[in-house]
């Protein structure tokens, strides 16, 4: 079988547009159905190769940002996730000695958590295998392809960005 065709067996959200949809509702079903097929294969890997989910891994990328640390706000908001899955996730991360909770000396109120040196290593080398799975699930994209799409999914993202503003400046 070719790589690049998607086996017929395999059902993902692409296969619920037909030739009559828009071109544009099927592009947007490609890329979620490839963002997920890709999303997966790191979970799979995460899973099997650290024993780690990839919620934690992203927190821990969060904070590998961040040397001082970061108040749980703030890592709720990047991580476009409640407060409350980012305890729990801080929770398992302290009572593995990855990450700690100290007191936030500018509010008493909140905690700041960073990657402890132990977290720090083991964060550095998932990060590195997380690369390099990238690498290779993208491998199949040529040099210029790549720096085409890069530059296509910018100007898609600028545009969307751009209707966001502008519906949003419309409502106020």
């Amino acid at each position: 079988m070719n790589k690049k065709t998607i086996p017929p067996a395999q059902s993902d959200l692409e296969t619920r547009a037909t030739s009559s949809h828009a071109q544009e509702l099927r592009l947007w079903l490609r890329m979620l159905a490839t963002t997920h097929l890709v999303e997966a294969e790191i979970r799979s890997r995460l899973r099997t190769q650290f024993n780690i989910t990839l919620p934690r891994f992203d927190l821990m990328s969060q904070l590998e940002r961040a040397p001082d640390g970061m108040k749980m706000g703030e890592l709720s908001k990047r991580m476009m996730v409640t407060g409350g899955n980012v305890t729990g996730i801080t929770d398992q991360l302290v009572a593995e000695g990855l990450v700690v909770r100290e007191d936030n000396p500018n509010d008493r109120r909140a905690y700041n958590v960073k990657l402890t040196p132990v977290g720090r290593k083991a964060f550095m080398r998932m990060a590195e295998a997380h690369e390099l799975w990238i690498v290779e699930l993208l491998g199949d994209l040529n040099e210029k392809e790549r720096e085409q799409f890069h530059g296509l999914l910018a100007k898609l993202k600028g545009h969307v960005a751009s209707c966001a503003g502008s519906r949003k400046s419309k409502s106020a």
